[in-house]
């Protein structure tokens, strides 16, 4: 931190080693003036491809729909049937236009910005770049309790395989506020540790269930919902999972200032006047909360969480302000591509969603790696 005697107008860095271009009398400009367009106008141009983006996937599909069909089908359901440009489709059809890709499109939106939002913060909270949404063992914990009702019965048929994942996962969270002192520990690196610990553990645990009660099918079907898999996606997922994910993204933007000091580390926000503790669990439960229902709703996607926030930072730069609501629209615009490709490209036949982004991510983070290893 710089010395007690500098004040606000002492050059400090680059700026004091070259001369001072501004006039006499003439105004400077403000960080807020120069750094508006980047906040403002980013947001606002990826806001737009995302509409054009949920648009277009759902025109994507196995049958051959033409995209007027697909508007009108839309236009219909939303109670706006008088601008429909075609008569209204078959049954079968529109069930399949409004009951699936509508749905799995919606969702693959609010998946993709659960997980770089938590990505984003748990990469400042950590101070680590290879935090993502499953750092605090959330997913593992959603794949024991998702195995639990769907091979031990656990909830009595009255579970769904979305709502076991969902309880497992709060589950392994409340485990590792347990081993960090409820989430009080001063040091970062045991909150990493720990949750690498939880990770283990439920995995572990998982393995157990599934070679002793699981068969061919069950350990089949598991192991493709928990590469990642949006193909289950109907409205009343995609209203859950979207409720809880859309109020966690609002929620986090009230730690913004914290977000920015952790960045400098926990003691130097502390002497900035954050409240480290409170703010760090804070921002620890929002992102289980949010990375566990986008677990349960699609299953453990990978590399959205890593990739896309360290994509954002080098297009808006480090402030969180900034940051986070781009990166939940270019998280919402990469999952909903991948998936429509995921989908699409081996039809009849379907990739999981997590197989696509892991042979995507893998390269993309080597190029991001090399764009910022100065």
């Amino acid at each position: 931190m710089p010395s007690a005697h500098l004040s606000d107008q002492t050059p400090i860095g680059p700026a004091s080693r070259r001369p001072d271009r501004v006039r006499p009398g003439q105004p400077r400009p403000t960080p807020s003036r120069r750094s508006l367009p980047r906040t403002l106008l980013l947001p606002a141009g990826a806001a737009g491809v995302l509409v054009l983006s949920l648009i277009l996937a759902t025109l994507f599909g196995t049958a051959n729909i033409g995209p007027a069909d697909v508007v009108a089908t839309v236009l219909r359901h939303v109670g706006l049937g008088a601008l429909a440009p075609s008569p209204a489709l078959p049954p079968l059809l529109d069930a399949l236009v409004w009951e699936s890709r509508v749905p799995r499109v919606l969702l693959a939106a609010v998946v993709g910005m659960a997980l770089t939002v938590s990505g984003a913060i748990l990469q400042s909270v950590t101070r680590n770049p290879l935090a993502d949404p499953y750092l605090l063992g959330v997913s593992s914990g959603a794949g024991t309790g998702a195995v639990a009702v769907l091979l031990l019965g656990i909830g009595g048929g009255t579970l769904s395989l979305s709502a076991g994942a969902f309880l497992g996962a709060l589950v392994s969270f409340g485990s590792l506020l347990l081993l960090t002192g409820g989430g009080r520990t001063s040091s970062a690196a045991r909150v990493v540790l720990t949750g690498v610990l939880v990770s283990q553990f439920f995995s572990a645990l998982t393995s157990v269930i599934l070679l002793v009660d699981g068969d061919a099918n069950s350990t089949r079907g598991f192991t493709f919902w928990l590469l990642g898999s949006l193909s289950g996606a109907r409205w009343p997922s995609v209203l859950v999972a979207g409720s809880i994910i859309l109020v966690g993204v609002l929620a986090v933007m009230y730690f913004v200032p914290a977000l920015d000091a952790f960045t400098f580390g926990w003691d130097s926000a502390a002497a900035l006047g954050i409240s480290v503790t409170s703010a760090r669990i804070w921002l620890m439960v929002i992102t289980a909360v949010m990375t566990a229902a986008a677990v349960a709703a699609s299953g453990a996607i990978g590399f959205v969480g890593l990739l896309v926030p360290h994509i954002v930072r080098i297009l808006a730069g480090p402030l969180h302000r900034g940051l986070l609501p781009l990166s939940a629209l270019v998280g919402a615009i990469f999952l909903v591509w991948v998936d429509t490709f995921a989908r699409s490209a081996f039809a009849p036949n379907e990739v999981p969603v997590g197989v696509i982004t892991a042979l995507l991510g893998a390269p993309a983070f080597a190029l991001v790696l090399r764009r910022v290893r100065g």
